[in-house]
C-alpha cells in the first residue's frame, strides 16, 4: 500500500512529456470541474432566459403567428417587408432618435456637472450626493405615475403653482402638445437618472490622481485647460459607459411614454418599442412584432459595436 501512494505522488510530479498522452493531472481535472460548477448556473440562466426566447422570437419573425392562434406556418419574409407598411413606422423611428439625442446630451451634461460639484470632500458633499442619487432608487413606472399626477392640469400641483404665481392664466397641459409631451418626459428621465450617472462619473473622477491636478496648477494651467486636457481624457471610460447605457435605454424607451402619453397626442410620442407593443397586443400579430424586435436588436448590436470600435481607436490614439 505505501508503494502505491508513493507511485501516485511520483506520477503527479512527472513533467507533461513523462505522462501518458491525453491524461490530465488530477489537480487540473478538479479545477476544471469546479470551474464548470461555478459557470453552470449562469449558463443555465442565459440559456433559459435569453437564448431560448431569442430563438422563439426568431421563429415568430418568420411565421404567421397570431397572438391567439399560435404558429400557423412560415410566411417569410412577409413579416419584415410588412413592417414599413405601418404609417407609424418611420415617425416612431424619427421620434425615438430625436428623444435619444436630447436625453443623452442633457442627461450626461447634467450628470457631469453634478459629479464635479460633489467631487471634493467638503462639508455637505455627502448629503448632496445622497439627495441627487435618491430619485434613481425609484422605479421608472412609479416615477412615471408620480409625474403623471404632477403634470395633471386639473389635480396636479404644478399647474396650480404656476397659476398662483401669476405666470399662467389657465391650467397648463404639460402633455397636451407634441413638444410639451416630449420635454415633460425628458424632464422626468433627467430627474430620475441624473444621480445614477453622476455616481458613475464621480467614481471615475475620484480615480484621477490628485498629483496630476497639482502638477497642472504648478504649470499655470487654468481650470478650463485642466478640465479639457486632464479631466475629460481620464474620464473617458466612465463617460463611455454612461453613453452606452443612456443610448441603449433611450432607444428602448417604453414605460415613461406608455404611462404619461400613451403615444399621444396624435401618435406624436410613439417609440419603436411602443410600436412593437401595438403590433403584438393591439393588432394581435406576434409575427410582425417579433420581426421588428429582431431589427431593433440588430440595430442595437451594430450601434454598440460602433461605439466600442470608436472607443478603442480613441484609446489607441
Amino acid at each position: 500500500m505505501p508503494v502505491k501512494v508513493a507511485d501516485r505522488a511520483t506520477a503527479e510530479h512527472l513533467t507533461p512529456p513523462q505522462r501518458q498522452a491525453g491524461t490530465p493531472p488530477p489537480r487540473w481535472r478538479s479545477r476544471k470541474a469546479k470551474g464548470l460548477a461555478y459557470a453552470a448556473p449562469t449558463a443555465v440562466f442565459v440559456t433559459v432566459f435569453f437564448l431560448l426566447p431569442l430563438l422563439l422570437v426568431g421563429q415568430m419573425s418568420l411565421s404567421y403567428w397570431p397572438l391567439l392562434g399560435g404558429d400557423r406556418g412560415v410566411n417569410a419574409p412577409e413579416n419584415y417587408t410588412d413592417i414599413t407598411d405601418s404609417t407609424l413606422f418611420w415617425p416612431a423611428i424619427r421620434f425615438t432618435l430625436l428623444y435619444t439625442v436630447i436625453v443623452t446630451v442633457v442627461l450626461l451634461a447634467l450628470a457631469l456637472l453634478l459629479a464635479l460639484l460633489v467631487q471634493e470632500s467638503r462639508p455637505g458633499a455627502g448629503f448632496f450626493r445622497t439627495v441627487y442619487f435618491l430619485p434613481g432608487a425609484l422605479g421608472l413606472a412609479s416615477a412615471s405615475l408620480l409625474f403623471w399626477g404632477l403634470y395633471s392640469p386639473t389635480t396636479g400641483p404644478l399647474s396650480r403653482i404656476l397659476e398662483r404665481l401669476g405666470l399662467v392664466d389657465d391650467p397648463v397641459s404639460f402633455l397636451g402638445s407634441p413638444a410639451s409631451a416630449l420635454w415633460s418626459t425628458v424632464f422626468l428621465i433627467v430627474w430620475k437618472f441624473a444621480g445614477f450617472y453622476m455616481l458613475i462619473l464621480l467614481v471615475g473622477l475620484q480615480r484621477i490622481p490628485h498629483e496630476v491636478y497639482e502638477a497642472a496648477r504648478m504649470d499655470g494651467a487654468s481650470r478650463a485647460q485642466i478640465f479639457r486636457s486632464i479631466t475629460l481624457p481620464l474620464l473617458r471610460p466612465s463617460l463611455a459607459l454612461c453613453l452606452l447605457l443612456c443610448v441603449t435605454g433611450s432607444l428602448l424607451a417604453f414605460d415613461q411614454f406608455f404611462i404619461l402619453t400613451k403615444g399621444g397626442p396624435d401618435n406624436s410620442t410613439v417609440t419603436v418599442v411602443q410600436l412593437i407593443y401595438r403590433e403584438a397586443f393591439q393588432r394581435l400579430n406576434l409575427g410582425t412584432a417579433a420581426a421588428l424586435s429582431i431589427l431593433v436588436l440588430a440595430a442595437l448590436l451594430l450601434l454598440n459595436a460602433l461605439q466600442f470600435r470608436g472607443l478603442r481607436r480613441a484609446d489607441e490614439s
